[in-house]
């Protein structure tokens, strides 16, 4: 009976498709950011490269635009951005929803399945019990197989998801990460085969705070940047209690001996992923040639309700993580993907230090637009600021704050604002800027990249030392950019051509 229901479910849902506006030029689709052609999607799942294709699986709605029937909506790119969706992977069944998850390829055949095969290994939902099952492909994702053995892993535990698998080679073994969410800890567990899981440790920090359920853990090890060392890095969603308001993202930077991870960071050493209010659910891509990570952009406070149709939710722009340590400690770096380059394509530059010429220079150029990056530079003395996505009052304003030394998103006057109390917001981050000298008097040089579309700005602050990402909802006509404060320095905006 259920399988009947999913059936007559799909088909008025292709139905509705053909009668839907599905061709990506809705005021708020995204350009350069992938979003399922309708219905809802939320956290990213199973990054994986294989044969040449990212594959990006996500959590998908099949039957419509608010959250549930969770399923693994799937699409593969060769670049990372210019995307094609194909059909459903892990549908929900009589066993319950595919949550979030995971996905290798086991090309050692150590689960039996093939050399090669694809294996998911996600969270199997019901209302009473969540468990850890795996799936399995040997046509490069397109078809799936679950194993007939599931669960893998079952602690009889309502809150009990999202595992994230990678191969550790020191120990020749499966590593997986996994949340208890509501008890707030990060399980390890070990396995040769994918199938027979031994526990083998547990994550928790003292400073563990209001902030909600777990979620979304990734673990990955990276090079530190210019030294001869590794580091682990473990990322870990947090369901509310965030600076920004709601969900977020912090990490933790450390050891992993092929059991447990282990922290350098002290209790009170909080490190953001992100410090806008549209960052979760973002792990990394397994067997990529670089680091990468891809996150949700949305916030669970007003996820349900963003003004967007036929489709609902988004992801950010994939990133390259790296480690660096500075004087103090360890930290984490983040850029946009440089797959990024060949969509773009020079329309403005200047250089001066005039900032009514520039701004009369953006007006005789007519330099206007709704999918671009903006990259800027400035020596600082005073604040300083920029308006994009400009009409009137309306604008989202990106600044710098030089007596508190904070970098700032502010999207009060972006545009449609009032569908939910939570989303007008001012959201900054920390942001210390080296001077050329003694002296303070001396200026301090401020970098940004802003990448903005027809829902986001997402800004990378001084070669990635911290990010805010926030959605916006302008008007299709508030495409003005206008500069404010003296010290600005280069300016270069490129247009992103649509990659749909």
């Amino acid at each position: 009976m259920i399988r009947q229901i999913l059936t007559l479910l799909l088909v008025s849902t292709a139905a509705f498709a053909q009668r839907t506006d599905t061709t990506y030029r809705q005021n708020y689709r995204p350009q350069y950011h992938f979003s399922p052609r309708i219905n809802w999607t939320n956290d990213p799942n199973g990054l994986v490269y294989h044969n040449g294709e990212y594959h990006l699986f996500f959590q998908y709605n099949p039957f419509g635009i608010r959250w549930g029937h969770m399923t693994w909506g799937h699409a593969v790119s060769p670049d990372l951005f210019n995307w094609k969706e194909l059909k459903p992977a892990i549908p929900e069944d009589k066993d319950g929803m595919a949550f979030s998850g995971s996905c290798v390829v086991d090309s050692k055949n150590t689960s039996g399945f093939g050399t090669n095969a694809m294996v998911a290994i996600y969270t199997n939902h019901t209302e009473k019990i969540q468990s850890q099952y795996i799936a399995y492909s040997l046509d490069n994702g397109r078809t799936w197989t679950k194993y007939p053995g599931n669960p893998v892993i079952d602690l009889k535990e309502k809150d009990f998801r999202d595992p994230n698998v990678i191969w550790h080679e020191p120990s020749g073994r499966w590593i997986m990460t996994v949340v208890l969410s509501t008890q707030r800890k990060a399980l390890f567990f070990a396995s040769r085969n994918l199938k027979q899981w031994e526990r083998t440790g547990e994550f928790a920090f003292a400073d563990n705070g209001p902030d909600g359920i777990w979620e979304c853990p990734a673990l990955i090890e990276l090079p530190v940047e210019g030294r001869k060392e590794k580091k682990w890095l473990l990322l870990l969603s947090l369901g509310g209690g965030m600076p920004a308001g709601g969900t977020g993202m912090r990490y933790w930077i450390g050891d992993f001996n092929g059991k447990a991870f282990r922290t350098d960071m002290k209790p009170g050493d909080v490190r953001l992923v992100d410090y806008g209010k549209d960052y979760y659910a973002a792990i990394t891509f397994n067997h990529a040639p670089k680091p990468l990570s891809l996150g949700w952009l949305n916030n669970w406070q007003y996820a349900n309700d963003i003004p967007t149709t036929p489709f609902r939710g988004a992801m950010t722009l994939p990133r390259e993580l790296k480690i660096v340590r500075t004087k103090n400690a360890y930290e984490l770096r983040q850029l946009p993907a440089s797959q990024i380059r060949p969509l773009t394509s020079d329309s403005f530059q200047w250089r001066g230090i005039d900032v009514a010429e520039l701004n009369k220079s953006l007006k005789d150029n007519r330099i206007k637009g709704d999918s671009y990056v903006l990259t800027v530079e400035a020596d600082l003395t005073a604040d300083v600021a920029v308006a994009v996505r400009k009409a009137g009052e309306e604008e989202t304003v990106i600044g710098y704050d030089l007596a508190r030394q904070e970098l700032y998103v502010d999207r009060t006057k972006s545009g449609n604002t009032k569908f939910h109390k939570d989303f007008p917001a001012r959201t900054s981050a920390p942001l210390k800027l080296a001077t050329t000298g003694a002296n303070s008097l001396i200026p301090t040089r401020l970098k940004l990249q802003i990448f903005v579309d027809r829902s986001s700005v997402e800004v990378f602050a001084n070669d990635g030392q911290v990010t805010l990402t926030n959605l916006i909802f302008p008007g299709p006509n508030s495409q003005a950019i206008e500069f404010r404060g003296e010290g600005w320095r280069s300016v270069t905006l490129r247009n992103v051509e649509s990659v749909w």
